[in-house]
């Protein structure tokens, strides 16, 4: 049995380790599932500029208009956990096709909504859609792609999540500069049917559903968990202005004790192998620390984009379009910047990108943080680029080097697990963002400030930044690339693991088999 099986897992290991060139079919997969992911992650920060409009049509208050995007990403937050076992439960493309139509419905709803609620409704069907994108991507991209290509792909899938959200408001202002609100959904809708036709035509099942039953007690935890955690959060920005209904720490509190309790549903489950998330993926350092850096670039690359309007409205005098045209460069950089950190990631591995990107972060949140209005809209732009490129820099190596780290089984829970500390750090840190912004103008009402308050505002929300990239800066000397766990495991040990290493070879097997489906059908 062992000298039969290691011929089988030599040659298969070319597929893994060596060849470059992706399996026929696998770059139009994972083409359809990246546009179709940002499209729906373009929504996510879609209405922060429009607010303003939002509050004076239907008549409500900024704390209820907040709820057009609070609402959204706690619909994130409690169904991402939950698409590790939708992942597993049901094909690739059935998941595709569900989530994408829960998208259009959502976004129609939210075009013609005759009232504020029914905007909402239509923003947590948005969501509900959503959900399931990134992880869905991920996984994808990590099963399909050859090791030797893995750095380079998920640069590119990666970039989604950051580029996405700093498009919205630049879209959102453009728009709104020439159309209504409502424009912003309805030219949405065109290109998500589109892409909706594009995955019903090209897309083929690659994965096997799995006979998973869903846990609802873990899916009532992580809604409180992960529920609570957002909707706290999200209060205390408003809260350190005095317009709040409830303390933050309330359900920040409930939030913190439903997710202790989640974390503990999920320890007996994973030995059944059926827990909603596998805390076995925080077992491995290789994993954790990444993800844990993760938590502070994601939070201040997503969390600045609530303040940077704000700034450049109070400070430098933008108009609604300007800040619009002032936002598309950095995601246009994100884009390119991801891309060729992908090719060094694949030669050199992490740790040559995130230190030097680390290190310049510093050094323009520095900047940033000493701005006034005598500085130009020139040096603006060219800092927020340099941000931007940085983050990029980061963001894909940190996401390669953690599901680097994983089995292939354990692939949908890890890419679950970045997805929703994603939005767990995007809504953290805009709310201490806008706490200190709020805090730093002196001022009980953020929204109109004199010049002197602005710019007090700005300098404390930037430093705040700073000191949260100097965490960055110290844990990027700790990250490394490990070999991937899946091809060690099938090429050490063959005495006790033939068995194995023939489920690995048939895994590998059955990669290729469904991708080459895809690329004939």
């Amino acid at each position: 049995m062992t000298t039969q099986a290691e011929p089988d897992v030599a040659a298969a290991a070319p597929t893994t380790h060596s060849s470059d060139r992706l399996p026929p079919g696998v770059a139009l997969v994972i083409g359809v599932l990246m546009v179709s992911t940002f499209i729906v992650f373009l929504n996510e920060m879609l209405l922060g500029v429009a607010l303003p409009t939002l509050i004076t049509d239907f008549g409500v208050s900024p704390s209820t208009g907040q709820w057009v995007t609070t609402g959204y990403l706690l619909t994130l937050a409690v169904l991402i956990p939950a698409s590790g076992f939708v992942m597993r439960r049901f094909h690739m493309r059935t998941v595709f096709l569900v989530a994408m139509s829960l998208f259009i419905v959502g976004t129609t709803l939210a075009a013609i909504a005759p009232t504020f609620g029914v905007l909402v409704a239509g923003r947590v069907i948005q969501a509900s859609g959503t959900a399931v994108f990134l992880p869905l991507l991920m996984t994808t991209t990590m099963r399909l792609v050859p090791e030797g290509r893995r750095g380079q792909m998920m640069a590119i899938t990666t970039a989604v999540p950051a580029v996405a959200p700093a498009v919205g408001p630049a879209l959102s202002g453009v728009v709104l500069s020439v159309l209504s609100w409502r424009w912003l959904f309805i030219l949405m809708l065109p290109i998500a049917i589109a892409a909706l036709a594009l995955g019903a035509w090209k897309l083929r099942n690659t994965t096997t559903p799995e006979p998973v039953a869903l846990d609802v007690p873990s899916l009532l935890l992580s809604a409180i968990g992960f529920g609570g955690l957002v909707y706290g959060l999200s209060l205390i920005g408003e809260a350190s202005s005095g317009h709040t209904p409830i303390s933050p720490y309330i359900p920040i509190a409930v939030g913190l004790a439903g997710l202790a309790a989640f974390v503990l549903r999920q320890i007996p489950l994973q030995r059944r192998d059926s827990a909603f998330l596998d805390m076995r993926i925080f077992l491995r350092k290789s994993f954790t620390l990444p993800i844990l850096m993760m938590v502070f670039v994601a939070g201040n690359g997503i969390g600045l984009l609530v303040v940077v309007p704000l700034v450049l409205t109070n400070v430098a005098g933008l108009s609604t379009l300007q800040l619009g045209l002032f936002l598309i460069p950095g995601g246009a950089a994100i884009s390119i910047v991801a891309a060729l950190s992908g090719r060094v990631y694949d030669r050199f591995g992490p740790r040559p990108l995130v230190i030097p990107a680390a290190i310049v972060w510093l050094a323009v949140l520095w900047f940033l943080s000493q701005v006034d209005e005598n500085t130009s809209v020139v040096a603006l732009i060219l800092a927020w680029l340099v941000f931007t490129s940085a983050m990029a820099a980061m963001w894909a190596p940190l996401t390669t080097s953690a599901m680097g780290a994983l089995t292939t089984e354990l692939y949908s829970h890890g890419a679950s697990a970045f997805a929703t500390v994603q939005q767990l750090a995007g809504a953290a840190f805009g709310a201490v963002f806008i706490s200190a912004y709020t805090i730093g103008s002196g001022a009980k009402d953020a929204g109109v400030l004199s010049m002197g308050q602005a710019e007090s505002a700005a300098h404390a929300a930037f430093l705040t930044a700073w000191v949260i990239g100097l965490i960055v800066l110290v844990g990027a000397f700790f990250i490394r690339r490990t070999p991937s766990p899946a091809t060690d495991e099938a090429a050490t040990d063959t005495t006790s693991a033939a068995p194995g290493a023939d489920e690995a070879v048939e895994r590998v097997s059955n990669v290729e088999h469904a991708a080459c489906e895809a690329g004939a059908r």
